[in-house]
C-alpha cells in the first residue's frame, strides 16, 4: 500500500522556447544570474512539499549544465540549504554520481548533512549517464565495464565507512588506508569522522537495464530500487520489479512485488486528459531534445536521434509522443479523478509498493508548472492514499 509521496527535481530553470519548434539545445546559454535561479526554484519546491505532506524531495546531481538543464551539484550541500526552510521534509539524492567522487569524500559529506539536518537526508547512488559530467570529473563512463567495476568498489567502501567503527579496503582502484607512518606505528585502519547518526543508512539506486550482476549487487548490499515509468500492466516497470524481487529471493529475502522500490511517473494535471496532454507536449519535446542524444532512449534509430535537433524532421520521425507515454504509464495526464484511478491501479498491481514519486526529474516542464501540479496532486489525490492528517512516519 502506498504510504509516501515524493517528487524529483533535476535542477532545471525556467526557460522559453520549449519544444521542437523552440530554442535549439546548443543555443541555450542562460547567464550565470539565470542559472543560479535554481536555488530559488528548489527552495519553493521544498517549502511547498513540506507544507502539503510530501515525504521526500529528491534532487539530481549534475555538473557543467550550461544550457540550464541541471544546476544542482553537491546534493548533501543542497540538503543543508533546503533544511533551513523546512521542518519535516526529507531531501534525497537521485542520484549521487558515485564515479565522479572519491568515495570517502562522498561518505563524509553525506554523514555531515545527516547530522546537521537531524537525519533528514536520503542517500541515492548512481553510475552517471552524461559523459561531460563523469569523464570531466575523473571517472570512466564511455567504458561501461570500467564504470561498473569502479562504482561497485566505491559503494563497498562507502558502506564500510558508514557502518564500521574502523575499516580497511584493498581493491583494484583503492588501497585504504595507505600504509603510511602514524605516530610510532603504521596506519592499518581508518575511521570515517563523522559517521551518520541515522543507522543503518538507507540506500537507493536506479534499476534501468536489470542485469543479474547489478540486481544481485543491490540485493547483497540491501540497496533499494528506483524505477521510472512504463507502469502499465505487463510493462517494463513490472518486469524490472519482478527481476528485483527475484534477486532479493536469491539473497534470502521473500518480498511482495514493489517492496523496497520507489516508482516514479511524470505528471501534468488539467481539467481534461486532452488538455493536459496538449499542454505537456512541448515539455516532452524539450526532454527529447535534451536527453535523447545522450543515449536515454537507446532503442531509437540514428536518424530519429538526429531528428530531435531538427524542428522540421522531428515531428515526422516517429519519435514517442506524450500520448504514447501516457499509454505506457510513463506520463499521467488529466484531472484529479483520472490521476487517482491511475495511482490506485498501480497500487493494486504492486502490493508491496510504499513509495511513489511524481515528476520524474521534470526536465522540460517549467518549475512553476511542476509546483502547481504538486499542489493540486497533494490536495486532491494524496488524501485518497494516506491516513487523515497527511503523510505517515517515513520509513
Amino acid at each position: 500500500m502506498i504510504e509516501y509521496f515524493d517528487s524529483f527535481y533535476g535542477g532545471h530553470i525556467e526557460m522559453d522556447g520549449l519544444g521542437f519548434a523552440g530554442t535549439p539545445v546548443e543555443n541555450r546559454r542562460p547567464s550565470n544570474n539565470d542559472l543560479v535561479t535554481v536555488y530559488r526554484e528548489a527552495r519553493e519546491f521544498a517549502e511547498l512539499m513540506d507544507r502539503t505532506g510530501y515525504d521526500t524531495f529528491w534532487v539530481g546531481e549534475h555538473h557543467f549544465q550550461r544550457e540550464g538543464y541541471g544546476g544542482t551539484t553537491n546534493v548533501p550541500m543542497w540538503a543543508l540549504y533546503l533544511s533551513q526552510f523546512t521542518e519535516r521534509l526529507k531531501i534525497g539524492a537521485m542520484f549521487n554520481t558515485v564515479p565522479a567522487w572519491h568515495p570517502l569524500r562522498l561518505a563524509e559529506d553525506f554523514a555531515t548533512a545527516d547530522i546537521m539536518t537531524g537525519g533528514r537526508v536520503r542517500f541515492g547512488i548512481g553510475r552517471g549517464y552524461i559523459y561531460r559530467e563523469v569523464e570531466t570529473l575523473g571517472g570512466p563512463l564511455i567504458d561501461n565495464d570500467a564504470n561498473r567495476e569502479l562504482f561497485e568498489e566505491q559503494v563497498e567502501i562507502i558502506l564500510k565507512a558508514f557502518s564500521e567503527g574502523s575499516f580497511s579496503h584493498r581493491g583494484r582502484h583503492y588501497n585504504l588506508p595507505p600504509q603510511v607512518p602514524l605516530r610510532l606505528g603504521t596506519l592499518e585502519e581508518i575511521t570515517l569522522v563523522p559517521r551518520p547518526i541515522t543507522q543503518p543508512v538507507e540506500v537507493w539506486q536506479p534499476i534501468t537495464n536489470a542485469t543479474q550482476r547489478g540486481l544481485d549487487f543491490m540485493a547483497h548490499h540491501g540497496i533499494k530500487g528506483v524505477i521510472v515509468g512504463d507502469t502499465v500492466p505487463g510493462g517494463r516497470a513490472e518486469n524490472l520489479a519482478t527481476q528485483y524481487r527475484d534477486a532479493l529471493a536469491r539473497s534470502g529475502r521473500e518480498t511482495e512485488l514493489g517492496e523496497d522500490i520507489a516508482l516514479g511517473v511524470n505528471l501534468h494535471m488539467a481539467d481534461t486528459r486532452e488538455r493536459a496532454m496538449r499542454e505537456a507536449t512541448p515539455y516532452h519535446e524539450e526532454w527529447l531534445k535534451a536527453v535523447v542524444p545522450l543515449g536515454r532512449m537507446p532503442h531509437l534509430s540514428k536518424e530519429q536521434i538526429q531528428a530531435t535537433a531538427d524542428p522540421a524532421k522531428a515531428p515526422l520521425a516517429g519519435l514517442p509522443t506524450v500520448e504514447d507515454l501516457v499509454e505506457r504509464g510513463t506520463w499521467v495526464c488529466g484531472p484529479p479523478e483520472h490521476v487517482r484511478e491511475t495511482i490506485a491501479d498501480i497500487q493494486d498491481r504492486f502490493p508491496g509498493l510504499k513509495r511513489v514519486f511524481v515528476q520524474a526529474g521534470g526536465l522540460g516542464i517549467p518549475p512553476r508548472v511542476m509546483r502547481d501540479d504538486l499542489e493540486w496532486f497533494a490536495a486532491e489525490v494524496m488524501p485518497e492514499f494516506q491516513p487523515v492528517g497527511g503523510a505517515g512516519e517515513s520509513d
